[in-house]
C-alpha cells in the first residue's frame, strides 16, 4: 500500500533590522524568551528541525509540519524577536519529501 509523501514547509528566517551585530545569537535582547518560545513549538512538533545555519548568526533555517502556510504565519507571529525586528521570514517554501524515512 502507497502512501502519499510526508509535507512539511522549509522556512528560512535571517537577520532583521534591530539585531545587535556586535553581540552573538545568544546574547541578543531577549534571547531567554526567544529560546522558550522555539523549544515549546518544537515540544508541540510544530517544529521538526531548526537552527542557524552557516556561522549561525545571518540565517535560520526551520522545518515544519503543518497544513498551510498560514498557520506558520500565525504562529510564528507571537515569537518574540519577531516584534523587536531581530528576525524577519526570507522564504517560505513547501517540502515533500521522497527519500528517507519520512518519505515514500
Amino acid at each position: 500500500m502507497s502512501q502519499q509523501p510526508a509535507t512539511y514547509y522549509t522556512v528560512l528566517r535571517e537577520r532583521g533590522e534591530n539585531w545587535d551585530a556586535r553581540f552573538p545569537m545568544r546574547q541578543q535582547e531577549q534571547w531567554e524568551e526567544h529560546a522558550a518560545f522555539m523549544d515549546a513549538l518544537a515540544d508541540d512538533g510544530f517544529v521538526i528541525l531548526g537552527g542557524p545555519l552557516g556561522d549561525g548568526e545571518e540565517k535560520f533555517l526551520l522545518i515544519i509540519a503543518v497544513e498551510s502556510r498560514q498557520a506558520i504565519d500565525a504562529r510564528l507571529a507571537d515569537a518574540p524577536w519577531a516584534p523587536l525586528g531581530l528576525l524577519r521570514p526570507a522564504s517560505v517554501e513547501r517540502w515533500v519529501i521522497l527519500l528517507g524515512e519520512r518519505g515514500c
